[in-house]
């Protein structure tokens, strides 16, 4: 179960949708899988120092099975997952990562987003993430 280049198209079309709507410049990441990079979209005007903070959101998130953001408060010092960020060549462990699930569940890949508040960043990750 992997992500396809169609879906993965789709993902980021409705992450560039989300974030027109909101105003803001993404650069947007999707990975399968195995967490290799699918597509990769940078948005007009969006910051250069973003893309690889995308990339690494959606490897994290696939790497895991989770929202970055559960792994951020999760690696809080005293936390359990407490310095994670070091592990796996660098996680990037606040929102903006999201796995993405087929019709049945199984997650076949993740979205990486990156380029505004981590608040922008999740809801535009969502957004593509729940288009297919």
């Amino acid at each position: 179960m992997n992500i396809t280049l169609e879906q993965a198209e789709k993902i980021i079309l409705a992450a560039k949708a989300k974030s027109i709507e909101i105003d803001t410049k993404m650069n947007i990441a999707v990975v399968d899988a195995g967490a290799n990079l699918v597509a990769f979209a940078r948005m007009d005007g969006a910051w250069l120092g973003s893309l690889d903070i995308s990339i690494k959101k959606a490897k994290t998130s696939r790497f895991f099975d989770m929202n970055t953001g559960i792994i951020g408060e999760l690696s809080q010092p005293g936390g359990a997952l407490y310095n994670i960020e070091h592990s796996n060549n660098g996680l990037i462990t606040f929102p903006g990562g999201v796995p993405v699930k087929d019709v049945k569940g199984n997650i076949i890949g993740a979205i990486g987003v990156s380029g505004s508040s981590v608040e922008n960043d999740h809801t535009v990750a969502e957004a593509g993430a729940n288009a297919i």
